[in-house]
């Protein structure tokens, strides 16, 4: 990042403390983004816009949460979100970007990476899947693709999730004692846990390397879960310069009469209703 971005700006592992937010303000307010999401939604369709939001951070920063936040009330057709499972031996031999660009956004899409090509600036070279040669490669190539996206139309947005180390020990002990929640506790967070200082050198080089004037990256404190999501999706408002779509006013048809229509005596087999 460059020096004098660092100076205006507080230490990334500074965390504001507010006041704890309630559950009926939460809701009033994300009920609000939600609207405008659906407006964003209309007018990339109508538009043709291209928009692309990667989301990075540590295990537990925040991520899925923010991404469901954000894709809860839209149409998935729209809202396309990308999560890909480790590389096949076919995708390990490919340049390594080569996996990622079929999906990035065609005309009328929303793409959300939750997890992106910057896995190789982190967990691939911080637990060694990767050589430090080849992650230098891909920082210093990194840009230039970027530019590239950017350059054919498609609104790039890079969010890193900033959680303390505390906080996030909190969330992954949760996983541990939560049955709903084990399946996002893998064997690789695990490992990565105790390297927090190794990752956080990692996220150093990538943004000295890759928080461009084109492609920056915007840093997001999660330590507050429901502040975080609101800020972020805020933000990623704030960034498009979407408008209201004109729609026609939506009124119910009335409904044909039965006719000669009856209901059939069918043995219809029912659910057993426990509530």
């Amino acid at each position: 990042m460059a020096k004098d971005k660092k100076d205006k700006h507080a230490p990334i592992e500074a965390v504001p403390a507010p006041g704890k937010l309630k559950t009926s303000e939460y809701e009033e307010e994300l009920y609000k983004l939600h609207v405008e999401l659906v407006k964003l939604q209309q007018w990339v369709q109508h538009t043709g816009a291209k928009v692309c939001v990667v989301f990075e951070g540590r295990d537990g920063a925040g991520k899925g949460g923010t991404i469901k936040a954000i894709t809860e009330r839209v149409s998935p057709r729209v809202f396309r979100v990308v999560a890909l499972t480790a590389p096949s031996e076919r995708q390990q031999s490919q340049m390594y970007l080569q996996r990622y660009v079929p999906h990035l956004p065609a005309g009328g899409e929303i793409v959300i990476f939750d997890r992106s090509w910057y896995n190789r600036a982190g967990v691939e070279r911080v637990m060694g899947f990767c050589t430090d040669a080849q992650a230098q490669e891909f920082l210093q190539a990194v840009p230039l693709i970027e530019k590239a996206i950017v350059d054919s139309g498609v609104l790039l947005l890079k969010y890193w999730l900033e959680v303390s180390p505390q906080e996030q020990t909190r969330r992954l002990q949760d996983r541990i004692k939560d049955g709903r929640k084990t399946w996002k506790l893998s064997p690789m967070d695990l490992k990565s846990y105790s390297r927090w200082f190794d990752y956080s050198r990692a996220r150093d080089d990538m943004f000295k390397a890759t928080d461009t004037e084109f492609a920056p990256w915007l840093v997001a404190h999660t330590n507050d879960k429901r502040r975080g999501r609101l800020n972020i999706i805020t933000d990623l408002l704030s960034r498009i310069p979407y408008k209201a779509v004109p729609q026609d006013k939506v009124v119910l048809p009335k409904r044909q009469k039965p006719g000669e229509y009856r209901e059939p005596d069918y043995p219809y087999r029912f659910i057993k209703e426990k509530f």
